[in-house]
């Protein structure tokens, strides 16, 4: 069908444009907007991490403290771990990842457990404390195994079953005392189930757990924990929650190990989703601290290891139910500050520091911010 307008345009050639409006631009894609209900979840997660630390020296002079310290250790390093394996989905071999693991994970690795170590020597008097890359202390297993977990990432998103297959391997390293210590290897792989449950689970599946059935039926379950915590205190060794030791080591059979992983496993679980249906689902105040775990997790511990070089914790008081209080107070008061925004400016180049100097440009980068700037 003739038109007189294509008549003309065929005629006049490119220059039929000059007078038209230009086409829009296409704005720049938008970050993705945060969940509230994560980062709220990892900072009340790393302030029962805190907590739980604080009670250490304490616990053995309270059951009922040594009940709500077991109860704590069953599931908030469990929730931690899921809620990291959960945000590891995206994760890959591309270039850009690549180098974020290596300045968030491996470089503040390098640098708190030297400087724990220098810490202990110097705080409580051990010279002769070796550094070793190869051995975490204390804090710094978490960034050895979230390494490990997050390079194995793609092989999770590969496999056909992988938490049947992260439990078996969690399963076959309880009964494996000769794993040694190099990475704290034993604590990797019987957390991996978390992890990799954290890369299956989709964000509709943390929905189930924030409906208020569920909320309503944690209250009783974390009374029924709490009653059996108090029920194992003589007669269950702790150790078991720290997961770093087979069961031989713990001086239980080998066929204990698998049992208890299991065993574990599902009590942790089930108390994870009771933390999660608590966890509130709106920004509140402690919203934008949940985005400074790290820094809250890496700094608390040399406030709780020096209190405990210098005996601060063998003041009497403390060993009542007044001193425990205050000692809880305290702990979630110190993490929290150590989350907030001045903390994490002082301490971004060791937490996560740009590194530009280290890396390669990668062309497909520099291709990609170049079609950014020319489209903005």
């Amino acid at each position: 069908m003739f038109h007189p307008a294509s008549s003309s345009a065929r005629a006049t050639g490119p220059s039929h444009n000059l007078g038209t409006p230009p086409a829009p631009r296409t704005p720049p894609p938008r970050a993705p907007q945060r969940d509230a209900f994560f980062d709220n979840a990892k900072y009340l997660a790393i302030v029962l991490v805190a907590m739980g630390h604080s009670w250490e020296p304490l616990k053995g002079d309270s059951r009922v403290l040594e009940a709500l310290y077991m109860t704590v250790y069953a599931f908030h390093m469990p929730a931690f771990v899921l809620v990291s394996g959960h945000f590891s989905r995206g994760f890959d071999m591309r270039p850009d990842r690549l180098k974020r693991l290596v300045t968030g994970v491996v470089v503040p690795y390098v640098v708190f457990e030297t400087a724990y170590v220098l810490f202990k020597r110097a705080v409580d008097g051990d010279p002769d404390l070796a550094i070793s890359l190869l051995d975490p202390w204390y804090l710094t297993w978490f960034l050895a195994a979230l390494f490990v977990w997050r390079l194995t990432t793609p092989l999770w998103k590969l496999v056909r079953r992988p938490v049947p297959l992260a439990v078996v391997i969690a399963m076959l390293a309880s009964v494996s005392p000769d794993i040694g210590d190099d990475l704290d290897l034993q604590r990797v792989l019987r957390f991996l189930p978390f992890f990799v449950i954290g890369l299956s689970l989709k964000p509709e599946h943390f929905q189930r757990v924030r409906r208020r059935a569920v909320r309503v039926l944690s209250v009783p379950v974390s009374v029924c924990a709490l009653a059996v915590a108090w029920w194992a205190v003589p007669r269950m060794n702790p150790a078991w929650f720290y997961h770093r030791d087979s069961a031989q080591e713990l001086g239980a059979p080998w066929w204990v190990g698998p049992v208890m992983v299991l065993a574990l496993l599902g009590c942790s679980l089930l108390l994870a989703a009771c933390f999660f249906a608590w966890v509130p689902r709106r920004p509140t105040w402690f919203t934008t601290l949940g985005t400074g775990t790290l820094y809250g997790y890496l700094l608390h511990g040399f406030f709780i290891k020096g209190a405990d070089y210098r005996g601060w914790y063998d003041a009497a008081w403390l060993h009542g139910p007044l001193g425990e209080a205050a000692v809880t107070a305290g702990a979630g008061v110190l993490v929290t500050a150590l989350c907030t925004s001045p903390v994490r400016r002082v301490f971004r180049p060791v937490m996560e520091p740009e590194m530009r100097w280290a890396f390669r440009r990668d062309p497909a980068e520099v291709a990609r911010r170049r079609s950014a700037t020319a489209v903005g």
